[in-house]
C-alpha cells in the first residue's frame, strides 16, 4: 500500500540469447551460422536500444521501456514478416520469370512460324493452279449438262400432260375403290397401334433391314418422298408421320405412284405377316401400303376400267420409259458435274485451308510481333527486377531483421537516434555476416514509392522520419499510439481513413465504448484523441488484440459483452502531451511512435505555405503534379500487374489469344503514354521544385522559429504554442509582409518580418525576465542554421545592390561548379562552450596575466584551447598587451569596445560575446543585448509594450484570451477600462467570475449566455480551481469548433498564475498575454500614488507632515521591494511584501498623526518597521536591514524640505502640494535606480547582473538537450565515465582516529575531553561520512553507466550534475554548505581533508581555517568552552571579542598560536574590504565584489557584550554578520538563528560612517565564495 514496486526487471542476455535461438531454429535464415549471428543480433538489438533509451532520457528528458515482451515481439514479428517478405519478393520473381519465359517461348514459335511459312508457300500455288484447272472443266460439263436438261423438260412436260389424263380415268374408278375401305380400315387399326418408340426404333436404324427398307420405300413413294433411308429417317422424325398416313390422300394415288408400288405389293417377302419378322412397326407400314394397293387396284371393283386405265398407264408407261431414259441421262450429266464440284468444293477446301493456315501464321507473327515488340522494354526491365529481387531475397535476412527491430523499438525515438540505431544494427550485420543491403531503411524494406505518395497526400509531412511513423502505424503489429502535440499524425489518419468511415472519440465521451463496441461489429476504424499517460483497463481486449472464435464466430470481449469482431476494424491513439511518460505496461500493448514534428517535415508544410500565397500558379501545379503523378504510377502498377497476370493466367499458344494480345497491347500503348506523361510531369516537377527551392530560406527561417517558441514550455508551464498558432503567425507574415518583385530582397523581407512578427507576438506572453532570453534563443537558433556565406549573401541583398538580371545572373553560374560548403555562423562547438563553460578535468598553463583571477584565466585559456580557428595566439597577445586588455574588460561595455590587438576583425560577434562572458561574467546580459542588436536589429533588443487595443484585433470570438499573472499584478482593472471603451460596461456587458470553490458550474452558465448574446466574461484565478480545469478544456474545445453557434462579439478573457494545471490546449490555443507589476522604485512608487485618492491625500488635518511622511513611507516600501533585486545583498530571505503592508502602515500614519499633536517618531519606526512590515520578516538580520532602511525616511529631518534620501539628491520628499504635484515630481525620477538608492556600492550592480546573467545561462542550459560534442567528440557517458574515475583516484580513504598525534585526545585532569579535540572528532565523523558517500556513488555511477546495475534516479541526476559541472545532490545531502561548481567543490573538499588531517596528525594548527568546518558554529562553541574551563569561568558570560592582525594575511604568515582564544585565517569581505592601512572596513573598490580579510583572533572575553542588532547606529563598529556562503539565508534553527550565520564580528569602520551605512551595503563576511 502507498507504494509502487518497481517488477519490471532486466533478463541477462544469456536468457535472451537462449530464447532468440530457441525461437529461430526452425527458421531457414541460410545456413546455421547465420541464424546463430541472427540470434546474437537480437540480444544486440534489445540491449542497444536498452542503451539507448537511458541515453534518451539523459539527453532528452524522454522515458521509454523496454521488456522481455518487447524482445519476443521482436522475434515474432521478424519470423512473420520475413515469411511474408519472402513470399512477396517470391511471388513478384515468379510472375517476372513467367512472363519471361512466356517472351522467350513467344520467341522460339516464331522462329518456327517463319518456317512453317516459308514451307507452305509451294504447296499452296500448286494447289492454286490445279484448282483453276477443276474450275474450267466444271464450267463445261455444267454448260453441257443444261442443254440436256432442257430437252429433259420439254418431254417431262409432254409426260405431264398424259398422267394427267390418265388421273381422270383413275378418277372416275374412285368410287369403285370404296370395297376397299375393310382392307383399309384394318390397315388403319394397324397404324394405331404404332407407338413414338416404334417410329424411333425404325428412325434410328443406321441401316434398315432389307424388308424394313422396302416398306419405307413403298411408304416414301405413297407419300411422294424420296425413297432413300435418309428420306425416310427425315419422314419418320416428322412429328406428323402418323397424321400423313392417317390423312393420306388415298382417292388420289396416281398411277405413276401405283405402278411404282406395285413392284414393292408383288414382292413375295412384302407381306405382313414376314416383314413383322424383321420389325412389328414395319408390319404396320406394310398392311397400309397393301391396303392402300387393294383399295385402289381391286381388280373386280375396277374391271370395267381396267383396260382404259391400262392403255393410258401404258401409254404413260413408254413416255415415262422414255423420259426416264432422258431423265437418266441427265441424271448421270447432273452426277458427272456434281462429282466435279464435289471435287472442285474439295480442292477449294483445302486451297482455303491452306490459305487459313498461311494467314494464321501470318497473323501469329503479326501478334507476335506486337508482343515482342511492345513487352522488349519490359523484358529488359523485367529481368533486371528479376535479378534484383533475386539479390534482395538474399538479403531479406538482414533487411527484415533491421525492419522488425524498428517496428519493435524505435517508434518513440526521434530521427538522430533512430538513424543511429539503423547504422549501429547494419553495421552489426555486416560484423556479424548477415546479409543486409547497403542502403538498409525500413522505408526500402516495407514501404513502395506510390504508397508513400497516397501518404503525402493524405497530409503525412515527406521527410524521411514522418515515413517511418507511416510505416509503423500501418505495420505494426500493435496498435500506434502517437505522440502527436503538433496534431500532424491526427490530420494524416482523419485524412487516409475518411472513406473508411472513421469514428474519432475521447475517453473522457461518455459514450465511448459504444462508439467503439460499433465499430469493431462493422469493421470501421477509431481515432482516440488525447490519450494521457494511462489507458481505461477497458481498451484492455482490444489493445491485445484478445480475440476468439465461438461457434464459428470471431468475438472480442468489450465490458461484459462480447462483441463480432470485423478484421478490417482499426485502432489509432495519439496524445497531444509533448513528453509522456509511458510506463513499461503501456508500452508492450501499443507501438508508441514519435510524431513531433521534424525540422525538415516543418521546413516543407511551410514552404508549401509560402509557395502557395508567393507563386500559387506554382503551388496549384505541383499539387496537381503530385496527384497526376500519383494515380499515374499507381495505374503503371496496375497495368504492369495485369500484363503479368494475363502472361500467367494464359494456356496454349499464347499467340492464339487474340483478346491477352489486344489487351497486352492497350494496356502497353497506356503503360507508354503513362511513362511519357509520368516523365514529363517529373520534369515537370523537377522545374517546379527547384523553382520553389528559391523560396525554403523562408521556410527554414520559420521552422527555425517555430522550434525555438515551442523550447519556451521547457521554461515555463504557461509558455505553450501549438504549431497551428504559429502557423497562422506565419501566413499572416507572408501577406502583410513587403512584397518585392526581386525574389531575394523579398525573401529578406519575409524573414526579417517573420523573425520580428514571431518575436513581439510571443514576448508579450513572456515575462520580463524571459523576453531577453527569447530573443537571444531566436538570434542563436537563426545563426546556428544560417552559414557564414547566406548572411554575407543577405547583407548584400538591397534595392542599389540587387541587378534587375538577378534571376539570369543565378542561371548563368556553371551547372558544374561544386558548391562550396560554408560553415554556420554559430557552430556547434562554439554554442557549447558558451553554454557549458570549461569542463572540469581542464588543466591551464601558468598564468601570465596578473590582472586576471585564476579563474578567468583558466576559463580564457580554455576558450583559446577549443576555438584555434579564433583564439589562437590570443592569451600570447593579451600578456603582451596586458594594460589596453585590462582596460578593455573594465570599460562599462566591452562587448562594444573594440579590442586591442584588432581582435574584433578576427572574431565573430558570437565569438566576442563568448569572450565578453569570460571576462566579466557581470556584462554577459547586456552584451547579449547587444549582441541581439547587432545581428538581428536593435528591434530586437526590447520588446514593445503592448496594450489591448493593440491586442484586440487579434481576438475572436472562439480564441480565448488569457492573462497570466505574477505576484502584485491585477489586471482587471486594465479590462475594466478597455471594455468601457469599447462599449461593454462592466457589471452589464462584461461579467467577471473569480473561480474558486463551487463557481464552475455558474461560470459555465456565464459563458454560455454570452456565446449567444455577444457579451465578455473574465473567469479570473483559474490557478486555484485544478478541479474544474477539464470542464475549462472541454468549454474552449467546443468553442473552438466551427459548427458551434458563437455571437460574433462575445470574447472569453482569463487570468492565471503560472499553473502546470492549467490546460494545453487553451494555452496553446489562446492569446496569452504577460501582466506584471512594475519594476524599479519610479514605477512602484508612481503605481502607490496612482492608487491615492485627492479625498484621502487632503484629508489629513497635518497635512505638510503627512504628505511629507506619506511620501517617505512609499518610498521605503518601493526600495524595501526593488532591494530583492540584489539577492542576499539585498535580503537574506526575498520576503514578498505587498499593497497591504503600505495601506496599512498609511493607515497607522495618519493615525498616529491625527491623535497626537507631537509626531510619535519612535512609535511610528516601531508599528511600521517591527509590525506592519516587520512581521514578515523572520531572519534577525534582514529585520535590522528593514529598520535602518526605515529610520532614513521615518525621521523628523522629513518635514525639512532640504532633506535628501540620497547623497545625489535626485531622490527626496517634494514640498507639500496637491497629489499632482507629487505625481509630476515621479515621472521626473530616473527610469532606473543607481545602487545608492538603496544605500549600497555601485558594485552591488555587478552582484545583481552576475545573478542575471547566471540565471539566463541556467536556463539556456536547461532547455538544451544534454548531448555534448565538447570532449574532442566523447560521448555523453565517455565524459562522466572518465570523470567519475579521476575524482575516484584523488579521493583520500576517510580519516582514521587512531592517526592522531600523540596527546590530542587526551583526557583533562577532571577527565574531560579538550573541547576542540572534541569538535575535531565530530567534524572528523562528518567528514567520513561525504568521504564514504562520495566513494561509493562514484563507484556505482561507474557500474550504472556500463550497465552492470540499475541507473537509479539518484544517480542518474548525479550524471547530469556531471555533465554540467554541478555538485551531485546525492553528495550535498552529507555536504558542507557550499555554491562551488563541481570542479570548485572537489579542490575545496580536498583542502579541507587535507586541514583535518594535519589537525589530527600533527595536533592543533596555529590558525584555523573556519572555511573548513562543517559546523563552524560548534568550534566556536568549544573556543569558548575551552576558554571557560581554563579560567573556571561562566561560558555564557563570554563573547567573542575581535582584532585583525596586522601583516598577517594567511596561516603561513603565523609563527606560533596566541595565548588566549583562536586565529582565525580565511574569511573574505562581501561588499567591502579591509583597508590594511587605515585599519577599519572600507568600501570596495570598483568591480572588486569579494576581497580576502586578514587573520583575526577571535578572543573570549568576560562580561562583553555586543550591542544589540536593533541597537542605534554605532559609529565606530559595525557587528558584521559572518556566514558559511554567499547565499546568506539557511533553515531556521532552534537558535532562532539561520543554519548559515556563524556570528556577528564586530570590525571597526571608516570614520564618517555608522554601522546602519554597512547593513545598508549588506556588507557581510564569508567563509567561502562561490568559485
Amino acid at each position: 500500500n502507498c507504494c509502487t514496486i518497481d517488477w519490471f526487471m532486466e533478463w541477462p542476455e544469456e536468457a535472451l540469447t537462449s530464447v532468440s535461438n530457441k525461437f529461430l531454429s526452425t527458421v531457414d535464415l541460410g545456413s546455421p551460422e547465420v541464424n546463430k549471428h541472427v540470434a546474437n543480433m537480437c540480444v544486440d538489438v534489445h540491449m542497444s536500444v536498452t542503451q539507448t533509451s537511458e541515453r534518451f532520457f539523459q539527453e532528452l528528458r524522454r522515458k521509454f521501456y523496454t521488456t522481455p515482451k518487447s524482445y519476443l515481439d521482436l522475434i515474432n514479428l521478424y519470423t512473420a514478416l520475413l515469411a511474408e517478405k519472402r513470399e512477396e519478393l517470391g511471388n513478384a520473381k515468379d510472375r517476372l520469370l513467367n512472363g519471361l519465359n512466356k517472351l522467350a517461348e513467344t520467341n522460339v514459335i516464331i522462329d518456327n512460324l517463319k518456317i512453317e511459312l516459308g514451307e507452305l508457300q509451294p504447296v499452296l500455288e500448286e494447289k492454286s493452279a490445279a484448282t483453276a484447272e477443276l474450275i474450267e472443266q466444271v464450267n463445261k460439263d455444267k454448260a453441257d449438262a443444261a442443254e440436256v436438261e432442257k430437252k429433259v423438260i420439254e418431254e417431262e412436260a409432254q409426260a405431264k400432260a398424259l398422267a394427267a389424263e390418265t388421273e381422270a380415268i383413275a378418277a372416275s374408278a374412285k368410287a369403285d375403290l370404296e370395297e376397299a375401305m375393310p382392307a383399309l380400315d384394318a390397315a388403319v387399326e394397324s397404324l394405331n397401334a404404332l407407338n413414338k418408340n416404334d417410329i424411333v426404333e425404325i428412325k434410328n436404324l443406321p441401316r434398315p433391314p432389307p424388308l424394313v427398307g422396302v416398306t419405307m420405300e413403298a411408304v416414301l413413294t405413297l407419300l411422294k418422298e424420296k425413297t432413300d433411308w435418309a428420306s425416310a429417317r427425315k419422314v419418320l422424325g416428322d412429328t406428323g408421320f402418323m397424321k400423313r398416313l392417317f390423312e393420306f390422300d388415298k382417292d388420289n394415288i396416281s398411277p405413276k405412284t401405283l405402278k411404282r408400288l406395285e413392284k414393292f405389293v408383288n414382292r413375295e417377302d412384302f407381306t405382313p405377316e414376314i416383314v413383322q419378322s424383321q420389325s412389328q412397326a414395319a408390319k404396320s407400314l406394310c398392311m397400309w401400303c397393301r391396303a392402300m394397293h387393294v383399295y385402289a387396284g381391286v381388280e373386280k371393283v375396277v374391271r370395267p376400267k381396267r383396260k382404259a386405265l391400262a392403255e393410258a398407264e401404258a401409254s404413260l408407261a413408254a413416255t415415262l420409259a422414255a423420259l426416264k431414259e432422258k431423265q437418266q441421262f441427265l441424271q448421270d450429266v447432273q452426277d458427272k458435274v456434281a462429282q466435279l464440284e464435289k471435287d472442285l468444293a474439295k480442292a477449294e477446301a483445302e486451297s482455303q485451308s491452306l490459305k487459313d493456315q498461311a494467314q494464321l501464321t501470318e497473323d501469329r507473327l503479326v501478334r507476335a510481333e506486337k508482343l515482342t515488340s511492345g513487352l522488349a522494354d519490359e523484358a529488359v526491365r523485367w529481368k533486371s527486377t528479376a535479378e534484383s529481387l533475386g539479390d534482395q531475397r538474399e538479403l531479406l535476412v538482414g533487411d527484415v531483421f533491421v525492419s522488425a527491430a524498428c517496428i519493435s523499438y524505435f517508434g518513440a525515438f526521434n530521427g538522430a537516434y533512430r538513424d543511429e540505431l539503423v547504422d549501429l544494427w547494419t553495421s552489426r550485420c555486416r560484423e556479424l555476416g548477415v546479409p543486409v543491403s547497403e542502403n538498409c531503411s525500413l522505408k526500402n524494406t516495407l514501404a513502395s514509392p506510390v504508397e508513400i505518395r497516397e501518404w503525402n497526400i493524405w497530409g503525412l509531412p515527406s521527410d524521411d522520419v514522418s515515413v517511418d511513423n507511416g510505416i509503423l502505424v500501418t505495420r505494426g503489429r500493435r496498435w500506434p499510439l502517437m505522440i502527436d502535440p503538433q496534431a500532424q499524425a491526427n490530420t494524416w489518419v482523419k485524412n487516409m481513413e475518411q472513406k473508411n468511415a472513421l469514428k474519432i472519440i475521447k475517453l473522457t465521451d461518455g459514450n465511448y465504448l459504444r462508439t467503439m463496441e460499433n465499430s469493431i461489429r462493422n469493421g470501421t476504424p477509431v481515432l482516440v484523441e488525447d490519450i494521457g499517460e494511462t489507458l481505461d483497463p477497458a481498451l484492455e481486449p482490444i489493445l491485445q488484440k484478445a480475440v476468439f472464435v465461438q461457434n464459428g464466430r470471431t468475438l472480442i470481449r468489450l465490458g461484459d459483452t462480447d462483441v463480432d469482431y470485423d478484421p478490417n476494424f482499426k485502432f489509432y491513439l495519439t496524445t497531444k502531451m509533448p513528453n509522456p511518460h509511458y510506463l513499461p505496461e503501456v508500452c508492450i500493448k501499443v507501438t508508441i511512435i514519435n510524431f513531433t514534428v521534424t525540422i525538415k517535415g516543418l521546413e516543407d508544410q511551410l514552404l508549401g505555405d509560402v509557395v502557395r500565397k508567393e507563386r500559387p500558379d506554382l503551388e496549384e501545379a505541383k499539387d496537381r503534379l503530385v496527384l497526376s503523378i500519383s494515380n499515374d504510377k499507381k495505374q503503371l502498377k496496375d497495368l504492369e500487374d495485369k500484363i503479368l497476370r494475363l502472361l500467367k493466367e494464359s494456356e496454349g499458344n499464347i499467340l492464339d489469344d487474340v483478346d491477352l494480345i489486344k489487351t497486352l497491347e492497350t494496356s502497353k500503348t497506356t503503360s507508354t503514354m503513362i511513362n511519357g506523361r509520368v516523365k514529363e510531369a517529373e520534369q515537370t516537377e523537377a522545374s517546379i521544385n527547384e523553382t520553389r527551392e528559391k523560396y525554403r530560406p523562408a521556410a527554414i527561417r520559420g521552422s527555425i522559429l517555430y522550434f525555438v517558441v515551442a523550447d519556451l514550455a521547457l521554461i515555463g508551464p504557461m509558455y505553450q504554442y501549438s504549431l497551428n498558432f504559429f502557423m497562422k503567425l506565419f501566413n499572416q507574415c507572408i501577406d502583410n509582409s513587403e512584397p518585392s518583385e526581386r525574389l531575394r530582397k523579398r525573401l529578406k523581407n519575409l524573414m526579417s518580418y517573420t523573425t520580428y512578427f514571431v518575436y513581439v507576438s510571443v514576448c508579450r506572453g513572456l515575462f520580463e525576465e524571459h523576453k531577453l532570453l527569447f530573443s537571444l534563443l531566436v538570434c542563436t537558433s537563426i545563426m546556428r542554421v544560417m552559414t557564414v556565406q547566406e548572411k554575407i549573401d543577405e547583407a548584400n541583398v538591397g534595392d542599389a545592390e540587387e541587378s534587375d538580371d538577378e534571376d539570369e545572373e543565378e542561371e548563368a553560374k556553371p551547372e558544374d561548379a561544386a558548391p562550396v560548403e560554408s560553415p554556420a555562423v554559430i557552430e556547434a562547438r562554439e554554442w557549447n562552450v558558451f553554454l557549458r563553460g570549461t569542463p572540469l578535468n581542464y588543466e591551464a598553463p601558468a598564468k601570465t596575466v596578473e590582472w586576471l583571477t585564476d579563474a578567468v584565466w583558466r576559463n580564457v585559456c580554455y576558450l583559446e584551447t577549443d576555438l584555434p580557428d579564433y583564439l589562437t595566439g590570443f592569451t600570447a597577445d593579451m600578456a603582451a598587451k596586458s594594460a589596453e586588455f585590462e582596460a578593455w574588460a573594465e570599460s562599462d561595455s566591452p562587448f562594444q569596445e573594440p579590442m586591442p590587438g584588432g581582435w574584433d576583425d578576427k572574431l565573430t560577434y558570437f565569438i566576442k560575446l563568448a569572450v565578453v562572458k569570460v571576462f566579466k561574467e557581470d556584462k554577459a546580459v547586456a552584451s547579449a543585448q547587444q549582441y541581439i542588436g547587432a545581428e538581428l536589429g536593435k528591434a530586437f533588443t526590447e520588446a514593445p509594450p503592448w496594450t489591448l487595443d493593440d491586442v484586440f484585433p487579434d481576438t475572436n470570438s472562439r480564441v480565448p484570451i488569457i492573462f497570466i499573472l505574477s505576484t502584485g499584478a491585477d489586471p482587471t482593472a486594465m479590462l475594466q477600462r478597455f471594455a468601457t471603451k469599447m462599449g461593454w460596461v462592466p457589471g452589464e456587458r462584461l461579467h467577471f467570475c473569480s473561480l474558486g470553490q463551487g463557481q464552475g458550474p455558474i461560470a459555465e452558465e456565464m459563458v454560455s449566455k454570452a456565446q449567444d448574446n455577444g457579451d465578455w466574461v473574465c473567469l479570473q484565478n483559474c490557478h486555484v480551481a485544478s478541479s474544474w480545469m477539464l470542464s475549462l478544456e472541454a468549454m474552449v474545445n467546443n468553442m473552438s469548433q466551427d459548427y458551434n453557434p458563437v455571437h460574433e462579439d462575445f470574447r472569453l478573457w482569463l487570468t492565471s498564475m503560472p499553473a502546470a494545471i492549467f490546460p494545453v490546449l487553451v494555452l496553446q490555443n489562446g492569446i496569452k498575454l504577460t501582466n506584471e507589476p512594475p519594476k524599479g522604485v519610479r514605477a512602484n512608487m508612481k503605481r502607490t500614488f496612482n492608487d491615492i485618492q485627492e479625498e484621502v491625500w487632503e484629508g489629513c488635518s497635518k497635512p505638510q507632515p503627512y504628505k511629507k511622511l506619506v511620501f517617505a513611507l512609499s518610498t521605503f516600501h518601493a526600495i524595501i521591494q526593488e532591494r530583492r533585486k540584489f539577492g542576499p545583498l539585498g535580503w537574506n530571505i526575498r520576503y514578498e511584501f505587498n499593497a497591504s503592508d503600505i495601506e496599512c502602515s498609511m493607515l497607522t500614519l495618519r493615525m498616529f498623526l491625527e491623535e497626537q499633536d507631537e509626531i510619535p517618531w519612535a512609535a511610528l519606526v516601531y508599528v511600521t518597521g517591527q509590525i506592519n512590515y516587520g512581521g514578515r520578516v523572520t531572519d534577525d538580520l534582514d529585520r535590522r536591514c528593514l529598520m535602518s532602511i526605515l529610520k532614513k525616511y521615518y525621521l523628523p529631518n522629513i518635514l525639512d524640505d532640504s532633506y535628501r534620501f540620497t547623497p545625489s539628491g535626485t531622490y527626496y520628499a517634494p514640498p507639500e502640494g496637491d497629489l499632482f504635484s507629487f505625481r509630476d515630481y515621479l515621472e521626473q525620477l530616473p527610469l532606473t535606480e543607481a545602487p545608492e538608492v538603496f544605500g549600497m556600492h555601485p558594485n552591488a550592480n555587478i552582484t545583481f547582473q552576475l545573478q542575471e546573467t547566471r540565471k539566463m545561462m541556467d536556463t539556456m542550459l536547461s532547455i538544451q538537450p544534454r548531448a555534448t560534442s565538447a570532449e574532442g567528440g566523447k560521448s555523453p557517458d565517455e565524459i562522466v565515465a572518465a570523470l567519475a574515475a579521476e575524482i575516484e583516484s584523488n579521493i583520500a580513504p576517510p580519516l582514521d582516529l587512531d592517526d592522531a598525534c600523540p596527546g590530542l585526545f587526551d583526557r583533562t585532569a577532571s577527565g574531560q575531553l579538550k573541547s576542540l579535540s572534541v569538535v575535531l572528532g565530530q567534524e572528523i565523523e562528518r567528514f567520513n561520512k561525504l568521504t564514504r558517500r562520495v566513494l561509493s556513488s562514484l563507484k556505482e555511477l561507474q557500474k550504472a553507466i556500463k550497465g552492470v546495475v540499475v541507473m537509479t534516479g539518484e544517480l542518474e541526476q548525479m550524471y547530469t550534475d556531471f555533465l554540467n559541472n554541478k555538485v551531485p545532490g546525492l553528495w550535498e545531502k552529507v555536504a558542507y554548505p557550499s555554491l562551488k561548481p563541481l570542479g570548485g567543490w572537489i579542490v575545496d573538499y580536498h583542502r579541507r581533508i587535507d586541514f583535518m588531517r594535519t589537525w589530527l596528525t600533527k595536533g592543533n594548527p596555529k590558525s584555523y581555517w573556519l572555511s573548513g568546518f562543517f559546523f563552524p558554529q560548534g568550534f566556536m562553541t568549544g573556543v569558548l568552552q575551552e576558554h571557560a574551563r581554563k579560567y573556571q569561568q561562566p561560558i555564557d558570560a563570554l563573547n567573542f571579542n575581535f582584532q585583525v592582525l596586522e601583516g598577517k594575511e594567511t596561516a603561513e604568515d603565523i609563527t606560533e598560536a596566541p595565548e588566549d582564544g583562536v586565529l582565525i585565517d580565511g574569511l573574505y569581505v562581501d561588499n567591502a574590504r579591509w583597508n590594511r592601512e587605515m585599519k577599519y572596513l572600507d568600501e570596495s573598490d570598483p568591480g572588486v565584489m569579494i576581497s580576502n580579510l586578514p587573520v583575526v583572533h577571535f578572543v573570549p572575553v568576560m562580561g562583553y557584550y555586543p550591542p544589540p542588532l536593533l541597537a542605534p547606529a554605532d559609529p565606530k563598529e559595525y557587528q558584521c554578520p559572518l556566514y558559511k556562503t554567499s547565499v546568506r539565508a539557511g533553515i531556521l534553527s532552534t537558535t532562532g538563528q539561520s543554519t548559515n550565520f556563524v556570528i556577528c564580528v564586530g570590525l571597526p569602520i571608516r570614520p564618517g560612517t555608522d554601522s546602519d551605512f554597512w547593513v545598508l551595503q549588506g556588507v557581510a563576511l564569508l567563509c567561502a565564495t562561490n568559485d
